[in-house]
């Protein structure tokens, strides 16, 4: 059987991913698959990848006719996956060597259904390790458990995908597949889903993901329309957990995670094209009005003056005929 399904999109990275599929070389054992899905890559990225399938050891190359974003290319790679344990890489970042073993080693060692990591962030050539929200490590624990407090930042606020690895039980009980379609937040529902549902995760502090920032082809540097998305995502969040079983306790933090990030998005509306800022203050100020109220009301009184105030003017604007998500 295979032991580890590395599931590892790509999209126009053609300047990054010799050094994905270099590291994935390093990473390389007889039990090990590689799931390369080109996302209909418009640049050389084919090309390098059809060299990849022949070179790299366990290398299975998937090819999408049609773009269809980073959530259903890892849906496509996770239906073709056959390990015990399934992670994820993006196509442009890259690992240290023998990193897999090591993360296969301590999932196998603590017997949880998902084990998450600490990374490192690589913004040209400066370097800054980034860690789980999670102080006990490498200790059996309650996903559950872990989602709140509300007014701070916990496991589902450090929602990479590639920062962890994943029984294959979970994907056989529906857990590990995203949203089709989302272009950016996709691992926010995702998250979620799994500390709502999941029975055991723990955190470790391993490291040997170098997450790449600053990408110009990164959505998070192109302000076009499909960032908006981040509104479908985060609207999955807060429906799936007011249906929850614990919905009293969970919806603040969901509610208050949603706001911080409209108000992100909002500080920098100057990077998105002007009629994608227009539609971004009316569709959230719809978000804001579609949320439960009262858990609204609660949430904004308790950040700050300067973004609350933003926020509650947005909630009071009357909504444009005709807009929609």
């Amino acid at each position: 059987m295979v032991k580890l399904s590395v599931i590892v999109p790509f999209y126009n990275v053609q300047q990054y991913a010799p050094d994905t599929l270099r590291s994935l070389g390093a990473n390389a054992r007889d039990d090990f698959e590689f799931i390369l899905v080109d996302d209909c890559s418009r640049d050389g990225t084919p090309e390098v990848l059809q060299r990849a399938e022949r070179e790299l050891p366990g290398a299975v190359l998937v090819r999408h006719e049609k773009n269809g974003g980073l959530a259903t290319a890892r849906n496509t790679g996770i239906d073709r996956a056959r390990g015990e344990y399934l992670t994820f890489l993006d196509g442009d970042d890259w690992l240290a060597p023998g990193y897999y073993e090591r993360l296969v080693a301590a999932i196998e060692g603590l017997g949880c259904d998902f084990l998450r990591t600490d990374h490192v962030q690589c913004t040209g050539r400066a370097r800054a390790v980034h860690r789980v929200p999670h102080g006990r490590r490498d200790v059996l624990l309650d996903p559950r458990a872990a989602i709140l407090p509300a007014d701070r930042s916990t496991s589902v606020d450090y929602a990479y995908a590639w920062a962890g690895i994943y029984h294959r039980r979970l994907a056989e009980r529906g857990l590990l597949h995203f949203t089709d379609g989302l272009r950016t937040a996709e691992d926010r529902p995702w998250i979620w889903r799994l500390h709502r549902e999941a029975e055991s995760f723990a955190v470790t502090g391993l490291l040997g993901v170098f997450y790449r920032r600053g990408v110009a082809s990164s959505l998070t540097q192109i302000g076009d329309v499909r960032q908006l998305d981040f509104l479908r995502a985060f609207d999955q969040v807060i429906a799936e957990t007011a249906a929850d079983r614990d919905a009293a306790e969970l919806l603040p933090k969901a509610v208050r995670t949603y706001c911080a990030i409209i108000s992100h998005h909002l500080g920098s509306i100057e990077r998105f094209e002007p009629p994608v800022a227009r539609k971004l203050k009316s569709l959230s100020g719809a978000a804001l009005r579609r949320m439960p109220q009262d858990v609204l009301t609660e949430a904004l009184d308790s950040m700050d003056l300067e973004r609350a105030t933003k926020l509650r003017r947005l909630r009071r604007r009357p909504a444009p005929a005709g807009t929609a998500a």
